[in-house]
């Protein structure tokens, strides 16, 4: 059986990492992986995640199995942090999953069961993963326009073109805000479009949140989603703990299955709970419960917010330093567009063949399609990476 077997392509990302690892540069600079790092170059801890954990370790009694879709409490809490008021819990179907990558698994077998001919139009670029796990469902994926890369911004234009030849059934991949890999964002103004578009041509919405609070705020990240969620007959949404916790390695994600019709809603939990039984039964509980103990904790979750907040601020300095430094070192502002991303990411709209050459000769890693991790800079190291990508031409 074993040598049926097929070698599948290495990922790209875990590829590179190993690349930097393996470079004797001291100047060298990790700009490729997506986690957050302080300007030590660690991923903390969080305060409160400490603390939550000290009291789980206090209090808790027992390791056994919670439920299906995990902790109820864990999902009412989400479903408030994401959708506040937006949409009444009783309309919202929900169950834990390992990260916010299980989240979108399940989410795409939900499709696939429901709507087996249902075609799925992703933006162009996307998160690499949305690609991988939809081509080996065998769903069908349809890009629409999304990124520009003369402005660095959003091809809106573009983008409702493409996504006009949605048919009735087809779902719509978005993404909830901090868009990965290209840091570039719709307005509210677009994303009423994108509703209007999704109602009118009677498409389902389908939105991953993966970073809530590394853009513009906890709120201000949540509004788009909560628009789409009150908006449209149905939608559903994917959501992950491991970045604006922290927990990476936790697994902590939710899936939302949202409808306008409070009594599809029980019908909606069961299948969220026979999904998750047919892949892992029953969800990871540690990340979950730290994220409802601050949640659900007045003093925890103001420190949370603070720290978050702390984080945020941090990267959009980054960007302003980064944005400042290559137009005073080219004369021009047309890397503008770094300060005004939002989020990890940002994409220099460059060739492969200009990333390759950071690399070879500056020691800079990033993303072959030019995705760099601002959460990789420190102010040390802006102005190294500056000088690279004026000097190699970028």
């Amino acid at each position: 059986m074993f040598e049926n077997l097929k070698a599948q392509p290495a990922d790209k990302i875990l590829a590179l990492m190993q690349a930097y690892r393996e470079d004797p540069r001291d100047t060298k600079i990790d700009l490729g992986v997506g986690v957050y790092k302080n300007a030590e170059g660690v991923t903390p801890v969080m305060r409160a995640v400490k603390a939550a954990e000290q009291q789980i370790w206090e209090e808790q009694e027992s390791k056994s199995y919670v439920g299906l879709v995990g902790d109820p409490a864990y999902s009412d809490a989400m479903i408030k942090l994401i959708l506040g008021d937006s949409v009444a819990r009783e309309n919202v179907g929900a169950a834990a999953t390992p990260g916010g990558t299980g989240a979108c698994r399940q989410a795409f077998e939900l499709i696939q069961m429901a709507s087996p001919d249902a075609r799925v139009f992703v933006s162009n670029p996307t998160w690499p993963n949305h690609i991988s796990i939809l081509n080996y469902l065998g769903m069908e994926t349809v890009p629409y326009r999304y990124f520009d890369s003369e402005t660095r911004g959003v091809d809106f234009d573009g983008m409702i073109e493409d996504l006009k030849t949605a048919k009735a059934g087809d779902v719509v991949l978005l993404h909830g805000c901090c868009h990965n890999p290209t840091g570039a964002n719709l307005n509210l103004v677009q994303w009423q479009e994108v509703v209007d578009l999704i109602n009118a041509q009677n498409l389902v919405a389908m939105v991953d949140i993966a970073y809530q609070g590394f853009g513009d705020g906890l709120e201000e990240d949540a509004q788009a989603v909560r628009l789409v969620a009150s908006s449209v007959k149905e939608c559903l949404i994917a959501a992950s703990c491991s970045k604006n916790f922290g927990v990476y390695r936790e697994r902590t994600g939710l899936l939302m299955a949202v409808s306008n019709d409070s009594s599809q809603t029980a019908l909606n939990q069961a299948t969220l709970a026979f999904l998750n039984r047919q892949n892992y039964s029953f969800p990871p509980d540690h990340g979950a419960r730290i994220v409802t103990t601050i949640l659900n904790d007045d003093a925890l979750r103001a420190d949370w917010m603070a720290e978050l907040e702390d984080v945020r601020i941090s990267m959009l300095g980054l960007r302003q330093q980064l944005a400042d430094e290559l137009q005073r070192l080219t004369g021009s502002d047309r890397f503008g567009f770094i300060a005004q991303h939002r989020g990890m990411f940002s994409r220099l709209g460059t060739t492969p063949e200009l990333v390759e050459k950071l690399r070879a000769e500056h020691a800079i890693y990033m993303v072959g399609d030019s995705r760099m991790n601002i959460a990789g800079l420190n102010a040390q190291t802006v102005p190294i990476l500056a000088k690279a990508i004026v000097d190699a031409g970028v």
